[in-house]
């Protein structure tokens, strides 16, 4: 992908809000750091220049600024990690977060949602997140669970370390519909 100065949106960041919270534009970045080398460097190595070189962004930033070089430069596809491919989905629910952290952690709720899905739970603190082991290729999933008031949450998916780019649709189809089963179990009184 070649980027211009017309740049609208890179790695899904728009050109202004990059620009706002970075102080350069996608085109800024992508010229400074093909002047720094970073196509011949590692993802790690790419972060750490732009973070060493600019800290005031922060890490997140920093990370976003290495992805979408990346991308820009074809050296990562769209959903590409170190570790595989990574798909995700987010769902606002009318229930109490704690309804939904149980919906995960409580066997009996979670079949009537999820089916048969047998999985394993590595991590978990409580009405925040959870990490999990996915059977299906041994793949990992972090559930995450944001508060949008007393009777509404966020709650999002990452499935990661997915063996190919198919899979990501196939991921975010699989969570879609299984939130979509979730959403009505939760407004059923």
């Amino acid at each position: 992908m070649k980027v211009g100065s017309g740049t609208k949106k890179v790695a899904g960041m728009s050109d202004a809000a990059v620009q706002a919270k970075t102080g350069k534009t996608w085109a800024e970045w992508l010229a400074t750091l093909d002047k720094l080398g970073a196509q011949k460097m590692a993802h790690r190595d790419i972060a750490r220049l732009v973070h060493a070189r600019y800290p005031k962004i922060g890490g997140w930033w920093a990370q976003m600024v290495t992805v979408g070089y990346e991308q820009a430069r074809g050296l990562r596809e769209a959903h590409q990690k170190a570790g595989g491919y990574s798909a995700s989905v987010s769902r606002t629910v009318a229930a109490p977060v704690g309804k939904l952290y149980k919906a995960w952690t409580d066997a009996a709720v979670r079949r009537r949602w999820l089916g048969s899905a047998k999985f394993t739970i590595t991590t978990a603190t409580r009405n925040k997140v959870l990490r999990i082991r996915w059977p299906e290729g041994d793949t990992r999933v972090g559930v995450y669970f944001l508060p949008k008031g007393p009777r509404r949450c966020q709650m999002s998916v990452q499935h990661d370390r997915l063996a190919a780019r198919s899979h990501v649709a196939q991921k975010k189809t699989f969570w879609g519909n299984a939130f979509a089963r979730r959403t009505d179990l939760v407004a059923k009184p």
